[in-house]
């Protein structure tokens, strides 16, 4: 019963947009670019090799003035060429530089969407942040939205010095959003209901009162487990793909950024001479969301977590 209720889970999990919405090719001075994308010559293009074996497009937006770094992880059925019009106005507006990246087997990603290959997806993502960029963890804010709420957790839970953490109409774990159990089964996946419980910083939660796909019941017990809560954003009337479109979303976010920076510049920190290592034991399927009873032909592009003025 085990594997079969992991095995409805995990159908459901990654929707890649099919065909990719872009392409990754060189231009002339070898540098890799985005095809179908607006150039942006603050916007680098990044191929990284993970742990699984996979290669993942990541991509970094430079902003001129910006202290803090956003590691954003999108939802389960976009690819970073439905995101670009989101980060220009999250960077513009926060005033921060943001990282977002394609899991295995989305967008010109190589290999297979799983659980266990985004938990590989995000560390290489970080350690490029820091290689590259020099980015250390007190300036670092993790973003997951909807199922990109697993690998930001499996890397705030394991990188004990982050900035901040936000999660948006995240999940309690995978097996949850299907049946609404009281334990966390073997057979789970995406414990974000443990992983939680060991976060070291603030943490924001942001979830729509009327969530289709994934209960605002998700969200408020996590906003209770975190150890250092900061004010949640219960949008009311908010859906699961369409928070972005109130006022209030970019209102509170820049409130919660502005905190961190505070933080930040209060208690400069020195930069990590070696990076922890971060490794995962529990080999888990994977997972994509909505109501047991609703039709498999309703689910599929509900949960793009996305506003559709940026698809």
């Amino acid at each position: 019963m085990g594997n079969v209720t992991s095995n409805v889970a995990a159908r459901f999990a990654f929707f890649p947009p099919d065909p990719p919405t872009y392409d990754v090719h060189k231009d002339e001075s070898g540098k890799l670019v985005l095809q179908g994308m607006t150039a942006d010559k603050n916007i680098d293009v990044h191929m990284l090799d993970t742990k699984g074996g996979n290669k993942i497009i990541a991509t970094f937006w430079r902003h001129p003035v910006a202290r803090l770094t956003l590691l954003y992880s999108h939802g389960n059925a976009a690819d970073l060429g439905q995101m670009h019009e989101l980060f220009n106005e999250l960077r513009a507006h926060l005033r921060v530089n943001i990282m977002s990246y394609d899991y295995s087997g989305y967008g010109a990603s190589t290999g297979k969407p799983t659980e266990f290959n985004t938990y590989y997806d995000i560390e290489a993502v970080y350690n490029c942040l820091k290689k590259e960029y020099g980015v250390k963890q007190e300036d670092l804010i993790v973003y997951g939205q909807s199922v990109g709420s697993g690998p930001t957790l499996h890397l705030a839970s394991r990188v004990k010095k982050l900035g901040g953490v936000v999660l948006h109409s995240a999940i309690l774990s995978g097996i949850r959003v299907l049946y609404p159990v009281k334990m966390t089964f073997w057979f789970d996946i995406f414990k974000n209901i443990d992983k939680i419980r060991r976060v070291q910083c603030p943490v924001l939660v942001i979830h729509g009162t009327d969530d289709e796909i994934v209960d605002w019941s998700h969200g408020k017990r996590l906003w209770e487990l975190s150890k250092e809560k900061y004010d949640p954003l219960w949008v009311k009337g908010g859906g699961h793909c369409n928070l972005e479109t109130f006022p209030e979303y970019i209102k509170h976010l820049r409130k919660f950024i502005s905190t961190i920076e505070k933080i930040s510049i209060s208690k400069p920190a020195k930069q990590l001479t070696s990076a922890p290592s971060i490794t995962e034991h529990k080999h888990c399927k994977c997972l994509r969301l909505k109501a047991k009873k609703e039709k498999e032909e309703s689910r599929v592009g509900a949960d793009s977590c996305i506003v559709s003025k940026y698809v």
